[in-house]
């Protein structure tokens, strides 16, 4: 299933604007971003093995922030779209699985780790 990098990131968008509003009101001091594919350092700092790697957080979560924190470079989470692009076979399939992997990637910055994620369904 192939999406235009313009459709891919309205996708994005359309997934945030979707968060209810008490989570958008929380994600302080973050980017949210898109590529066409990881870059080899990502792919290693994820440790992903096999599989695909939809999405990447890179900070440090809400949870684990004191009071130094102040000052701090924003965190990045990337979706990649190529990686949507193999593992989806229908637009519809396309636009749920990025609604997932945004979902997903914000759980991490509110604290979450992969096993909590993946067992809700993210």
């Amino acid at each position: 299933m192939e999406i235009s990098r313009k459709d891919f990131n309205a996708a994005v968008r359309e997934a945030i604007a979707g968060l209810p509003q008490k989570f958008k009101d929380a994600l302080q001091n973050i980017a949210i971003t898109t590529a066409d594919e990881p870059t080899k350092e990502q792919l290693e700092s994820a440790d992903v093995g096999h599989g695909e790697l939809l999405g990447l957080y890179q900070g440090t979560p809400i949870t684990k922030r004191g009071f130094s924190f102040a000052g701090e470079l924003p965190d990045v989470i990337t979706i990649f779209r190529g990686p949507h692009e193999r593992v989806c076979h229908t637009r519809k399939e396309l636009i749920t699985q990025i609604q997932k992997t945004v979902l997903h990637e914000i759980g991490h910055y509110f604290g979450f780790d992969d096993a909590y994620l993946h067992s809700h369904g993210y």
